[in-house]
């Protein structure tokens, strides 16, 4: 949406919202970006709308955003059909339950000032009065410092100069997850940079508030991980991202299997289940000190949240290659 006429001086940004019977945070997503319009920077909104049954279509038109009827979609092709149709020269990738700064859009543009960079973001920041459970997964996540070049970014908080964009064919619509690292990887393939800004910033509102909701997440999550990764040439440091899950989900079956066998393998079989599971257990203390190092002055109470929030996402992980799971959000 723009409230004056463009002019050849004016950058126009398309914003691309994906929603689903998400009314509320869709506001305050929608109040966040046009709180970016400035005399030179333009402001398009589209808002992709994947069938809801809630107010989201009507508090998108409100907010003058052009809203299109695209339910049963995937979110990769659902991004794709809202890109067809944006008009701006830069892509602005932002999931409707998140909070971008009002400066956003000029540090965007700013970045990609350099004709080398094909996309920017940042890694998302949790609520600031989130639960404990959005604490420990925001330090698990981490925080974008500075600027620099990154390998991928989430595509609820990614902007892409349309020339790049279109250089890759957008995203991978038979992916339902992971489709961001995808497209990430295939526009550093073609040689474009992706840069990892703070000045990006956006408060992610859907990070799971309770360990079942970060359960149900990451499996689904988890769901294209491997496939992902497998293509093209496996990266280093994407390699823990595959091995790991799969030595869990092992280490998972092997404690059922072995504990369903006890009665007749006796002390072979629990001495199978207690090594695998101290396996999981030390994984998990890995991810647990990885969410450690992004905390301040953690305490007993601290550690044992980082620990259940690192095996709750390595058990969700693991049963993702198992089984196919659900939106999370469904």
């Amino acid at each position: 949406m723009t409230s004056s006429p463009i002019t050849r001086s004016v950058t126009l940004v398309s914003f691309i919202v994906p929603v689903r019977n998400d009314a509320r945070r869709l506001q305050r997503c929608l109040d966040a970006i046009v709180r970016n319009q400035r005399d030179d920077i333009g402001v398009e909104i589209i808002v992709g709308d994947n069938g809801s049954t809630d107010d989201s279509r009507e508090v998108a038109a409100a907010m003058g955003a052009r809203v299109l009827s695209l339910p049963g979609l995937r979110v990769s092709e659902l991004r794709n059909r809202a890109a067809a149709r944006a008009t701006g020269d830069l892509l602005a990738f932002v999931d409707a339950d998140h909070v971008i700064v009002d400066t956003w859009a000029s540090a965007a543009i700013a970045v990609l000032a350099d004709e080398r960079v094909g996309a920017a973001g940042a890694l998302y920041s949790a609520p600031a009065q989130g639960s404990w459970v959005q604490r420990m997964y925001g330090a698990l996540r981490g925080r974008t410092v500075g600027a620099g070049d990154v390998g991928w970014l989430g595509s609820g908080n990614l902007v892409v100069r349309k020339a790049a964009y279109d250089a890759v064919r957008g995203f991978d619509v038979s992916l339902e997850a992971c489709e961001d690292v995808d497209f990430c990887r295939r526009l550093t393939g073609a040689g474009w940079r992706i840069v990892g800004d703070e000045r990006l910033t956006s408060v992610h509102l859907g990070d799971p508030a309770t360990l079942s909701a970060l359960f149900r997440a990451e499996r689904w999550r988890g769901r294209d991980n491997v496939r992902v990764s497998l293509r093209g040439k496996l990266r280093l440091r994407e390699l823990p991202s595959v091995v790991i899950p799969i030595v869990e989900l092992m280490a998972v079956a092997t404690v059922v299997g072995a504990l369903l066998t006890s009665p007749l393998a006796g002390y072979r079989a629990l001495s199978a289940a207690a090594t695998a599971g101290l396996c999981l257990l030390a994984l998990a203390m890995l991810r647990a000190w990885r969410i450690l190092l992004n905390v301040q002055s953690p305490g007993p109470l601290t550690i044992a949240q980082a620990f259940a929030v690192a095996l709750t996402y390595d058990v969700a992980r693991a049963s993702a290659l198992a089984s196919r799971a659900p939106h999370h959000r469904h």
